[in-house]
């Protein structure tokens, strides 16, 4: 682990093995949250998972690696081989993880081979003593000659603090403790943990679109694994980035695709938690492939951005298949016009027109997000804005509701007492809330942005009642 990131883990501690060992449940168990998919199918998590641990004395970062082996589809074997690889060569720790139920496997003892070779320590951990009655399973597994073995049950938590105390005594020596080890220092630090966290950027799109491959292009390292099979990328990935001294936190979302077409319970799985990986993004980058244009599912999971009231950034991949010899400029400009038509809805987003294979245009995504981050720090005066939102409704009076109008009294913008929104938010003071319609707010909206567009960032009404007497009252002098 880098120096920069010393004040969040003392080192790294990956997970590897064969598939279905139970890598997956582990991770979950020592990061405290369902990050990674568990299921029963080999081969689930083809992509390397990271997380902050701080289960221990001293807090870690968690790597799940892919399974290694047969995982049933060869086409990854080998990037999944290598994505392991490369999760060893970056480790301080290597948790060797093995089903004391299944047994001593060919494919545990070749790996034990080459976890010999990685000059890391190497923890064995037989997984899936469950019971006491599964006990003496772990004797098969001294074969592999490793030093340091720790039955566990990753499911039911069974030998988990035993695990955590050899971790931490084989990890890099530091001053470091764990968020749980001294709740004052924790009390002391929550303002500026707060300033200091980074901001996670949910990369979502339909299956295929670019989103592994844009995480590469910005990292430079291919950390995730791009295919062309569909759907490689099954769970969320948290990925940390530092760029200019900003942190960010990268989440590569599973594809989404229409339910009715999953030919899996995982595919289930993996939108559940794509939509649930919107809903925690402080801002979401919505990738399309420029060589199938806008789909019904490019505007589904447009709405469920929409829906969340989260900022967003729009990136029309592949423009390196679709770049015309001539005219670049304005084949970009009719591609944007044609995302603006079909996600009107959308209209606040910025969209940029990139390729993650070649990296054109990649590093302008940082600039739009500084954007978007400025505009969530403007506020327009309320003297500014009321006389504004008066002069909208005498121009075009609220539609009648029944017998009656959509009177306002006072409007103002709210500062945010929710840091972890980044939205444009106002509250309107009026006689009736249930007056305000939806053409009607949206109208409103655009007036608002006419003031100050606030790209990228969805703009939030909300209206409180207030009488015709209450509005007299406060407008006494005291």
């Amino acid at each position: 682990m880098d120096s920069k990131h010393a004040g969040e883990s003392i080192g790294t501690v990956a997970i590897v093995g064969r598939p279905n060992v139970g890598k997956s449940a582990l991770f979950n168990r020592l990061v405290g949250r369902n990050i990674a998919i568990v299921h029963d199918q080999p081969g689930i998590t083809r992509d390397r998972l990271a997380a902050l641990s701080s289960k221990g004395r001293r807090p870690f970062t968690v790597w799940d690696t892919g399974g290694i082996g047969g995982a049933g589809e060869t086409e990854l074997t080998t990037q999944v081989r290598g994505a392991a690889d490369a999760a060893m060569r970056e480790s301080d720790v290597i948790l060797f993880i093995v089903d004391a139920q299944a047994g001593l496997n060919p494919i545990d003892q070749d790996l034990a081979k080459l976890l010999r070779k990685s000059k890391r320590p190497v923890v064995l951990v037989v997984n899936k003593i469950d019971h006491e009655k599964h006990e003496d399973l772990d004797a098969d597994f001294a074969r592999l000659g490793f030093d340091n073995s720790i039955p566990i049950s990753a499911a039911h938590g069974r030998g988990i603090s035993d695990l955590l105390e050899t971790v931490d005594a084989l990890l890099p020596q530091s001053g470091i403790e764990s968020p749980k080890a001294s709740s004052a220092k924790v009390a002391a630090a929550a303002g500026s943990e707060i300033e200091n966290a980074p901001t996670s950027l949910a990369i979502v799109g339909r299956p295929n679109a670019g989103k592994s491959s844009l995480i590469n292009s910005i990292l430079r390292d291919a950390r995730t694994i791009v295919s062309e099979l569909p759907g490689t990328t099954r769970d969320a990935v948290d990925i940390l980035y530092e760029r200019s001294g900003e942190k960010f936190l990268l989440i590569d979302t599973a594809g989404m695709r229409q339910r009715s077409k999953h030919s899996t319970s995982v595919e289930v799985f993996s939108v559940m938690r794509a939509e649930r990986t919107i809903r925690r993004a402080d801002l979401c980058v919505l990738v399309i492939d420029l060589t199938s244009g806008v789909t019904s599912q490019d505007k589904k999971i447009a709405g469920l951005i929409q829906e969340s009231e989260k900022p967003c950034l729009i990136v029309l991949n592949k423009w390196d298949l679709v770049k015309p010899a001539r005219g670049g400029q304005k084949a970009i400009e009719r591609a944007i016009a044609d995302v603006r038509e079909r996600l009107f809805f959308l209209e606040y987003a910025p969209v940029l027109v990139a390729s993650a294979l070649t990296g054109e245009n990649v590093d302008e995504l940082f600039r739009l997000i500084r954007t978007v981050r400025r505009a969530a720090q403007v506020r327009i005066g309320t003297g500014v804005l009321n006389r504004m939102l008066h002069a909208a409704l005498e121009e075009n009076p609220p539609p009648m509701i029944g017998t009656r109008r959509l009177k306002l009294f006072y409007a103002a913008q709210t500062h945010g007492d929710d840091v972890d929104t980044l939205a444009a938010k106002f509250v309107l003071f009026v006689n009736q809330p249930k007056l305000l319609s939806d053409s009607y707010g949206r109208y409103l909206e655009r007036r608002i942005r006419g003031i100050s567009p606030f790209p990228g960032l969805p703009v939030l009404l909300s209206c409180r009642a207030r009488s015709e007497s209450e509005k007299r009252a406060s407008a006494r002098p005291r």
